[in-house]
């Protein structure tokens, strides 16, 4: 099967407050193509006020497009930015070519990427969001291309026949399945609360090193493959710590700049690993050129979804991959709390765990418990989870002065008496 060509093109609107230049934007959209399984043969970037409402890009530049299209065979346009489906509907007329966007670009390789029942769930019902304004014939004139491929993953041709009263009805199913979900999602961390554990998610910027770190500090068995949106699923594992306190590290979707707001809504229960999560462990690749805008690009994301004043504990991942003898300076990345590794390098692994339990301390607080002697299994946790300073057996109750986490001891308050 021969790969379809792609031809790639974006607007420099020179904003204030971008984080990325419009080339660097496009290698990273090739970079997704080939993800997507395309064969990347040009690209093409204009600097515009914003981009054109009608063409994207102007009159002029549609000219050197078209052109550029018959001569090297270009059987898909993707654009950097989401269009409008007006946009969209006339560019695929102007240039007879299948024509996407960023959005449904990150979208295909999304349906590529699900496996289980709760991502297809959420994938489908995030390309059904996108694809209802863009529910007309001008699919007709593609069908050329209906054989498979890219842009026809997931609903296909089938829900793209379908008139949008049918199609309302397939989203309302599926948000009626997300919110089962999402509520069995809620009663997996209700049970995980019974015992309990400091719980700590790893977020950051998509091919990170998230799944490879989960699996080095916890022998876990997760996918990990330099690729984009390697893994969709979150999956949480035990850690067990220098002082033989055990928490939990959740990894889950990464994230990308211009990440689709349909994604953000479609994954609310999975992100919301995120948001109910103690702590962050924001992990880096800092061998990126562009890692300080991967930071910042995962900070708005961690604000929209409303975790952004978690504490977060920053790895800078991939230090193998940089000049010998040379590391950034962490205030240059706007980062005050970190520490650099190698996710392949056990001494680093190491290191990062005595970070972690130096980290976590922070958050040490004084406790004291009256423990009923019907409750003494709850004064066995305790031993285990804190430094007891003093313990006291009264007639009615067990006394006991304690050190320990002050999230696990939050989280305490729920089984036991707690005063001063």
């Amino acid at each position: 099967m021969s790969t379809i060509k792609a031809f790639l093109v974006g607007v420099e609107t020179h904003e204030p407050d971008a984080l990325w230049e419009v080339g660097e934007s496009l290698i990273e959209l090739a970079e997704l193509s080939r993800t997507a399984g395309l064969e990347v043969v040009g690209e093409m970037s204009q600097v515009r006020e914003r981009p054109h409402t009608k063409f994207y890009v102007g009159s002029g530049k549609l000219e050197e497009l078209r052109d550029q299209i018959v001569e090297l065979g270009v059987e898909v346009l993707i654009t950097d930015d989401e269009l409008t489906p007006s946009q969209q509907r006339t560019l695929e007329m102007e240039l007879k070519i299948k024509v996407m966007d960023r959005t449904g670009l990150i979208l295909d390789i999304f349906a590529g990427r699900a496996q289980t029942f709760e991502a297809q769930l959420q994938v489908e019902l995030a390309q059904l969001e996108y694809l209802k304004p863009r529910l007309t014939k001008m699919w007709t004139h593609l069908s050329r291309l209906g054989g498979g491929g890219v842009g026809t993953r997931g609903p296909g041709e089938k829900q793209l026949e379908t008139d949008k009263r049918l199609l309302g009805k397939r989203i309302a199913f599926l948000k009626k399945d997300l919110v089962k979900v999402r509520e069995h999602r809620k009663t997996q961390r209700t049970k995980r609360q019974t015992i309990p554990m400091v719980t700590g998610t790893l977020v950051g910027y998509t091919n990170a090193g998230k799944s490879t770190l989960l699996n080095a500090l916890t022998q876990a068995d997760v996918l990990a493959e330099d690729k984009l949106f390697a893994t969709l699923d979150p999956t949480t594992r035990r850690l067990k710590l220098p002082t033989n306190e055990e928490i939990l590290l959740t990894d889950t979707v990464g994230f990308i700049q211009k990440l689709p707001h349909q994604l953000v809504t479609s994954f609310r229960a999975t992100l919301e690993e995120v948001a109910e999560a103690d702590f962050l462990l924001h992990i880096v690749d800092i061998s990126h050129p562009k890692c300080r805008s991967m930071i910042e690009t995962a900070r708005s994301i961690l604000e929209e979804i409303g975790a952004q004043d978690k504490p977060q504990f920053y790895v800078l991942n991939k230090m193998d991959l940089l000049p010998r003898d040379y590391l950034p300076d962490l205030t240059s990345l706007g980062i005050t709390d970190g520490m650099f590794i190698s996710a392949i390098d056990p001494n680093s692994l190491t290191q990062l765990l005595e970070r972690i339990t130096e980290f976590l301390k922070q958050f040490h607080r004084d406790f004291t418990y009256r423990i009923a002697y019907s409750k003494l299994d709850v004064l066995d946790l305790i031993h285990k989870k804190a430094e007891i300073k003093s313990i006291e057996y009264k007639q009615e109750y067990v006394e006991v002065h304690a050190e320990l986490n002050g999230i696990i001891g939050e989280k305490l308050m729920g089984m036991l008496y707690k005063t001063s």
